[in-house]
């Protein structure tokens, strides 16, 4: 991976953006340019406020003993892990131990009030409290069933990301990354943890979640830090170092943004087969029920998005109408759209080869469910499918099920992380059921 020596300082939003602008390109831009020059067809788009803003939350009801998620025929659905406190991350250290991040919105940090601060507690979104806890389960035989289950870790700060770079472990909290010393196949961290690098804290909704990811050589660190606001209705203050990904060195210095204009890019992932990072981004509401599209997208490095002048590229956000046109022109246009108001967090390429050929180096991306629609979005886990390095189709049904009664709006739990196992199952966080679902294949590599 080619690095740059000249980092960005910390700086206020409209400068960090102008900024970015100047990076030189190294190989993973130009990988990322490319893919964005050939992708999926980008969405066509009503006008802003083409239906009205709508408050649509779900009531979690929990999963009925027996009762399971869908999966496409030729894949089994399996309960891998149950009685988690919002287990809402998933983890899997280079020796196959797996660790769960049980963390939730808080409703005194949270800035939702009245109404919607009802529908994010009833969703399952946000509780008076939070495990704050990472949970460590293993699976040494590989019969899909964890014979180790401990508490890893405690007194957290809502956790999120986790990483192993060397003998440390690595924890996002929402203000936070600490760092840990970590031995490979321990089952709990007693030792205090150093803080190597502060975060913004507080946010909209959910954007408390703080994402972690290392390159191939465990040389740099990427953190992803979501707005704090929806369009930065409170003023550009607020959202100071903020809507990013942040690269870092492993021990918290050399901090520099990576990617800008980025509303809250939660799942990150490397494309296999490549230098090309890759995220999910839950964009903005309160323009209808069809804005705005939640997508994946290569990251280029320096890159701007968007966030919040425009979206999907050069289409202005008219509450910020006019402010920025130097920015709106240098919007970048995602490379999938994912559907709007889905809550697109989880994403996860698949790398293994347990799954039929169809399924090799494409994106899994898992969808929270929306609460901005006058409908249900998302409330699943979508596949797209990649071949010669990129996009080839529209987002496809993998997952499903969750989702008991809309007209009732009635859900049995909400998915969020994806992650692939060494064995090539695949393990869904859902954090509202509670649980960890494992999927498998029952037709081995066949396409």
């Amino acid at each position: 991976m080619v690095i740059m020596k000249n980092y960005l300082l910390y700086l206020p939003l409209a400068a960090l953006f102008a900024c970015n602008q100047s990076s030189p390109k190294t190989e993973e831009t130009a990988a990322a340019t490319a893919a964005s020059t050939d992708s999926v067809a980008a969405p066509a788009l009503p006008e802003p406020y083409a239906t009205p803003s709508a408050k649509n939350f779900s009531k979690v009801i929990g999963w009925p003993k027996g009762k399971m998620p869908t999966v496409p025929a030729g894949f089994t659905v399996t309960e891998f892990a149950a009685d988690l406190q919002n287990p809402r991350w998933i983890y899997v250290a280079p020796n196959g131990d797996i660790f769960i991040a049980e963390s939730n919105s808080i409703e005194k940090t949270s800035t939702a009030k009245g109404e919607k601060a009802k529908g994010l507690k009833q969703s399952g979104s946000m509780k008076e409290s939070s495990a704050n806890r990472i949970t460590l389960l293993r699976d040494a035989n590989k019969d899909g069933k964890p014979e180790v289950r401990e508490t890893f870790l405690t007194g957290l700060n809502q956790p999120f990301g986790m990483l192993v770079v060397g003998d440390n472990f690595y924890v996002g909290n929402t203000d936070a990354v600490l760092r840990f010393p970590y031995k490979a196949g321990q089952t709990k961290i007693t030792a205090g943890g150093q803080k190597i690098l502060d975060l913004p804290v507080g946010g909209y909704n959910n954007h408390w979640t703080r994402n972690l990811l290392a390159n191939a050589d465990g040389s740099k660190i990427y953190v992803s830090v979501g707005s704090g606001s929806n369009v930065m209705e409170k003023g550009e203050k607020n959202d100071e170092g903020r809507a990013l990904i942040l690269e870092i060195n492993p021990d918290g210095s050399g901090k520099r943004v990576y990617a800008s204009g980025l509303r809250n890019p939660v799942g990150m992932d490397w494309q296999p087969g490549t230098q090309v990072l890759w995220t999910a981004v839950n964009e903005r509401d309160e323009l209808g029920d069809e804005l705005v599209p939640d997508y994946m997208t290569s990251v280029k490095e320096g890159g701007f998005y968007g966030w919040p002048y425009s979206y999907f590229g050069q289409n202005e956000d008219p509450r910020r109408k006019g402010e920025r046109p130097d920015l709106v022109a240098k919007a970048i246009v995602p490379d999938v759209a994912l559907g709007p108001h889905t809550a697109s967090l989880g994403l996860a390429f698949y790398d293994a080869s347990g799954f039929p050929a169809k399924y090799r180096n494409g994106a899994f991306i898992g969808q929270h469910g929306s609460w901005n629609s006058s409908k249900f979005t998302g409330y699943k886990v979508v596949f797209v499918p990649f071949q010669n390095g990129k996009p080839a189709g529209q987002p496809e049904d993998f997952m499903t099920g969750f989702v008991a009664n809309e007209g009732t709006k009635e859900v049995y739990g909400r998915p969020v992380g994806v992650t692939v196992l060494p064995d090539g199952s695949m393990l869904v966080a859902d954090d509202a059921g509670g649980k960890i679902w494992r999927v498998s294949s029952t037709q081995g590599t066949k396409s």
